[in-house]
């Protein structure tokens, strides 16, 4: 796909969704971010994020920042407190429970629906708050905008599950950022661990206006691109060897890679924390500063199954 193509390519179709990015939240961005470098990813500088409490009003500090690792499909973000605000509390909460994946961010075209629906289904969604942030360009800068709707915390017990729509992919998108050494290419799904996954996959079904699809013993959702994988504890210690360190867990996401020999190649010389599960997936174990798990497969491999 071509570099300019990329933005463009971001946002579903009307009336449908994607996944839009994943969110890492971390108490340490630099060392969050040494980590990422480590193991082959490009990361956008650090950026400090404000909002609008209400439709017109003041701009403030939401009292946290980020870095991301742009995919030609879809992102990754890594969330940090920065401030003493209700948004900061809540990062700082969340990485009490454990450091990792906290937030799935379905994009969205129009998130005055994505809104009207869960209000319909029960879920008692706030105000869609405007957000924004300056983002460098090779020429200047702009102001990165995103309409974002969110439930009260707590109602979706497993983090913070929210819309997103995109106003201005092409500064997030941009092809400085979207080329990965490790050959990363797009988030092909996310991996949620719970105790009962038909609960989970049927709640999320509801919040999304999507199918809840099983086999055998596994839930999954599918959006235009991207797919949420719900499993239990006992499968993913059983499947991968891995320990839940809480429940409600959003344990880890599929990337997808052009190369998936090269991907191998370039951890391993980097020494980061990977073992191949099979001939067609590679896991790679986050190191504490940023917790969770990515499984690496080819573009175009299909799925795990995990019943």
């Amino acid at each position: 796909m071509p570099g300019n193509a990329i933005p463009a390519a971001q946002p579903p179709s009307p009336g449908r969704l994607n996944i839009d990015h994943i969110a890492h939240f971390v108490p340490h961005i630099d060392a969050a971010s040494a980590a990422l470098e480590q193991a082959g990813f490009t990361l956008t500088p650090f950026s400090a994020q404000s909002h609008r409490l209400e439709a017109g009003g003041p701009l403030v500090p939401a009292g946290a920042g980020n870095r991301c690792v742009m995919l030609r499909e879809g992102y990754l973000e890594f969330l940090t407190p920065t401030g003493d605000t209700p948004i900061a509390e809540q990062l700082r909460a969340a990485i009490q429970r454990y450091t990792g994946v906290h937030l799935i961010a379905f994009g969205s075209s129009d998130a005055g629906a994505d809104h009207a629906r869960l209000e319909k289904n029960g879920f008692a969604p706030l105000p869609a708050v405007a957000l924004q942030r300056e983002i460098g360009t090779v020429d200047g800068s702009g102001t990165a905008r995103f309409t974002v709707v969110r439930v009260p915390p707590g109602t979706m017990a497993e983090g913070r599950i929210q819309y997103c729509q995109q106003h201005t992919p092409e500064l997030l998108w941009q092809p400085r950022w979207t080329t990965h050494a490790n050959h990363a290419r797009g988030l092909a799904a996310v991996i949620v661990c719970v105790d009962n996954p038909q609960e989970a996959a049927q709640r999320y079904a509801r919040y999304t206006g999507l199918l809840a699809q099983v086999s055998g013993s596994q839930w999954r959702i599918d959006t235009q691109r991207g797919a949420l994988l719900f499993v239990t504890p006992e499968t993913l210690q059983r499947r991968l060897g891995l320990t839940a360190p809480a429940l409600p867990w959003i344990a880890g996401y599929v990337l997808t890679s052009d190369d998936p020999a090269a991907t191998r190649s370039h951890l391993e010389q980097a020494r980061c924390a990977i073992r191949p599960l099979d001939d067609q997936r590679l896991l790679l174990e986050w190191p504490g500063t940023l917790g969770g798990f990515v499984l690496f497969q080819a573009q175009g491999t299909a799925l795990p199954a995990f019943d």
